[in-house]
Protein backbone atom coordinates (compact mmCIF):
# COMPACT_ATOMS: atom_id res chain seq x y z
CA UNK A 1 0.00 0.00 0.00
CA UNK A 2 1.31 3.42 -0.92
CA UNK A 3 2.42 5.74 1.88
CA UNK A 4 -0.05 8.31 0.45
CA UNK A 5 -2.95 5.97 1.17
CA UNK A 6 -1.86 5.59 4.78
CA UNK A 7 -1.91 9.30 5.51
CA UNK A 8 -5.58 9.75 6.26
CA UNK A 9 -8.52 8.17 8.03
CA UNK A 10 -11.95 7.32 6.64
CA UNK A 11 -14.53 5.33 8.62
CA UNK A 12 -17.96 3.92 7.80
CA UNK A 13 -20.41 2.69 10.45
CA UNK A 14 -23.84 1.09 10.13
CA UNK A 15 -26.38 0.86 12.94
CA UNK A 16 -29.87 -0.25 12.05
CA UNK A 17 -31.07 1.63 8.99
CA UNK A 18 -28.49 4.41 9.36
CA UNK A 19 -25.02 4.41 7.81
CA UNK A 20 -22.50 7.17 8.47
CA UNK A 21 -19.14 7.90 6.91
CA UNK A 22 -16.51 10.25 8.31
CA UNK A 23 -13.14 11.41 7.07
CA UNK A 24 -10.48 13.66 8.51
CA UNK A 25 -9.49 16.80 6.64
CA UNK A 26 -5.72 16.60 6.59
CA UNK A 27 -3.77 16.47 3.34
CA UNK A 28 -0.03 16.00 3.66
CA UNK A 29 2.99 15.66 1.47
CA UNK A 30 5.89 14.07 3.26
CA UNK A 31 5.81 15.52 6.76
CA UNK A 32 4.14 18.80 5.74
CA UNK A 33 0.43 19.53 6.19
CA UNK A 34 -0.85 21.20 3.02
CA UNK A 35 -4.51 21.46 3.97
CA UNK A 36 -6.45 20.91 7.18
CA UNK A 37 -10.06 21.09 5.96
CA UNK A 38 -10.35 18.82 2.92
CA UNK A 39 -13.46 16.69 2.47
CA UNK A 40 -12.71 13.03 1.76
CA UNK A 41 -16.31 11.85 1.93
CA UNK A 42 -19.18 12.68 -0.40
CA UNK A 43 -22.61 11.75 -1.63
CA UNK A 44 -23.06 10.09 -5.02
CA UNK A 45 -25.88 8.84 -7.22
CA UNK A 46 -28.76 11.15 -6.28
CA UNK A 47 -27.63 11.21 -2.62
CA UNK A 48 -28.35 7.46 -2.29
CA UNK A 49 -24.70 6.42 -1.93
CA UNK A 50 -21.92 7.74 0.27
CA UNK A 51 -18.24 7.28 -0.51
CA UNK A 52 -14.91 8.13 1.04
CA UNK A 53 -11.32 7.80 -0.10
CA UNK A 54 -7.78 7.42 1.08
CA UNK A 55 -4.94 8.20 -1.30
CA UNK A 56 -4.24 10.70 -4.01
CA UNK A 57 -7.01 13.28 -4.35
CA UNK A 58 -6.85 13.37 -8.15
CA UNK A 59 -6.93 9.58 -8.30
CA UNK A 60 -9.88 9.43 -5.91
CA UNK A 61 -11.85 12.01 -7.89
CA UNK A 62 -11.26 9.96 -11.04
CA UNK A 63 -12.47 6.83 -9.25
CA UNK A 64 -15.54 8.62 -7.84
CA UNK A 65 -16.46 9.70 -11.38
CA UNK A 66 -15.98 6.18 -12.75
CA UNK A 67 -17.91 4.67 -9.86
CA UNK A 68 -20.79 7.09 -10.29
CA UNK A 69 -20.90 6.18 -14.00
CA UNK A 70 -21.19 2.51 -12.99
CA UNK A 71 -23.97 3.38 -10.55
CA UNK A 72 -25.82 5.19 -13.34
CA UNK A 73 -25.31 2.25 -15.68
CA UNK A 74 -26.67 -0.23 -13.12
CA UNK A 75 -29.48 1.95 -11.72
CA UNK A 76 -27.85 2.56 -8.35
CA UNK A 77 -27.00 -1.07 -7.59
CA UNK A 78 -24.04 -0.49 -5.27
CA UNK A 79 -22.63 -4.02 -5.27
CA UNK A 80 -22.85 -4.39 -9.06
CA UNK A 81 -21.33 -0.94 -9.63
CA UNK A 82 -18.51 -1.72 -7.20
CA UNK A 83 -17.67 -5.01 -8.87
CA UNK A 84 -17.65 -3.42 -12.32
CA UNK A 85 -15.44 -0.56 -11.09
CA UNK A 86 -13.03 -3.02 -9.46
CA UNK A 87 -12.76 -4.99 -12.72
CA UNK A 88 -12.17 -1.82 -14.71
CA UNK A 89 -9.71 -0.49 -12.12
CA UNK A 90 -7.67 -3.69 -12.16
CA UNK A 91 -7.55 -4.18 -15.93
CA UNK A 92 -7.40 -0.65 -17.39
CA UNK A 93 -3.81 0.41 -18.08
CA UNK A 94 -4.35 3.96 -16.79
CA UNK A 95 -6.68 3.19 -13.88
CA UNK A 96 -4.52 0.44 -12.42
CA UNK A 97 -1.84 3.03 -11.67
CA UNK A 98 -4.21 5.04 -9.48
CA UNK A 99 -3.30 5.07 -5.81
CA UNK A 100 -6.44 5.19 -3.70
CA UNK A 101 -8.85 3.05 -1.71
CA UNK A 102 -12.58 3.67 -1.56
CA UNK A 103 -15.26 2.87 0.97
CA UNK A 104 -18.76 2.99 -0.50
CA UNK A 105 -22.12 2.44 1.19
CA UNK A 106 -25.84 2.65 0.66
CA UNK A 107 -28.84 1.62 2.76
CA UNK A 108 -28.03 -2.11 2.30
CA UNK A 109 -24.33 -2.56 1.61
CA UNK A 110 -20.96 -1.26 2.79
CA UNK A 111 -17.87 -2.15 0.71
CA UNK A 112 -14.14 -1.52 0.47
CA UNK A 113 -12.68 -1.22 -3.04
CA UNK A 114 -9.03 -1.35 -4.03
CA UNK A 115 -6.95 -1.27 -7.20
CA UNK A 116 -6.04 -4.91 -6.70
CA UNK A 117 -9.62 -5.79 -7.61
CA UNK A 118 -10.83 -6.16 -4.02
CA UNK A 119 -14.49 -5.66 -3.23
CA UNK A 120 -14.71 -6.49 0.47
CA UNK A 121 -17.79 -6.46 2.67
CA UNK A 122 -16.93 -6.23 6.37
CA UNK A 123 -18.06 -9.00 8.71
CA UNK A 124 -19.56 -6.46 11.05
CA UNK A 125 -20.94 -2.98 10.55
CA UNK A 126 -17.65 -1.06 10.54
CA UNK A 127 -14.88 -0.50 8.00
CA UNK A 128 -11.99 1.96 8.03
CA UNK A 129 -8.99 2.82 5.87
CA UNK A 130 -5.83 4.86 6.27
CA UNK A 131 -3.25 5.33 8.98
CA UNK A 132 -5.81 6.09 11.68
CA UNK A 133 -8.20 3.43 10.41
CA UNK A 134 -7.28 0.85 13.03
CA UNK A 135 -7.90 3.32 15.86
CA UNK A 136 -11.19 4.53 14.40
CA UNK A 137 -12.39 1.01 13.65
CA UNK A 138 -11.57 -0.27 17.16
CA UNK A 139 -13.37 2.67 18.76
CA UNK A 140 -16.41 2.24 16.48
CA UNK A 141 -16.64 -1.50 17.21
CA UNK A 142 -16.57 -0.83 20.95
CA UNK A 143 -19.17 1.92 20.70
CA UNK A 144 -21.43 -0.28 18.55
CA UNK A 145 -21.19 -3.11 21.04
CA UNK A 146 -21.44 -1.22 24.31
CA UNK A 147 -23.60 1.84 23.61
CA UNK A 148 -26.87 2.77 21.95
CA UNK A 149 -25.35 5.72 20.07
CA UNK A 150 -26.49 6.48 16.53
CA UNK A 151 -24.16 5.70 13.62
CA UNK A 152 -23.32 9.40 13.10
CA UNK A 153 -22.31 9.81 16.73
CA UNK A 154 -20.21 6.64 16.66
CA UNK A 155 -18.44 7.82 13.50
CA UNK A 156 -17.74 11.28 14.92
CA UNK A 157 -16.47 10.05 18.31
CA UNK A 158 -14.36 7.31 16.71
CA UNK A 159 -12.74 9.81 14.34
CA UNK A 160 -12.04 12.18 17.24
CA UNK A 161 -10.27 9.33 19.05
CA UNK A 162 -8.28 8.44 15.93
CA UNK A 163 -7.26 12.10 15.54
CA UNK A 164 -5.95 12.14 19.10
CA UNK A 165 -3.68 9.14 18.33
CA UNK A 166 -2.63 9.31 14.66
CA UNK A 167 -0.34 12.11 13.45
CA UNK A 168 -1.80 11.85 9.92
CA UNK A 169 -5.40 12.25 11.11
CA UNK A 170 -6.71 15.63 12.20
CA UNK A 171 -9.87 16.74 13.98
CA UNK A 172 -11.39 18.57 10.98
CA UNK A 173 -13.96 15.83 10.37
CA UNK A 174 -16.39 15.65 7.45
CA UNK A 175 -19.42 13.47 8.13
CA UNK A 176 -22.19 12.25 5.79
CA UNK A 177 -24.99 9.81 6.49
CA UNK A 178 -27.96 7.99 5.03
CA UNK A 179 -31.10 6.92 6.84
Amino acid sequence: MSDKINRTTVLAVRRGDQVAMAGDGQITTGDIVLKRGASKVRRLYHDQVIAGFAGSVADAVTLFERFEAQLEKYSGQLRRGAIELAKEWRTDRVLRRLEAWLIVADQKDMLLLSGEGDVIEPDDNVIAIGSGGGYAQAAAKALLQYTDLKAVDIARISMELAASLCVYTNDQISLVSLG
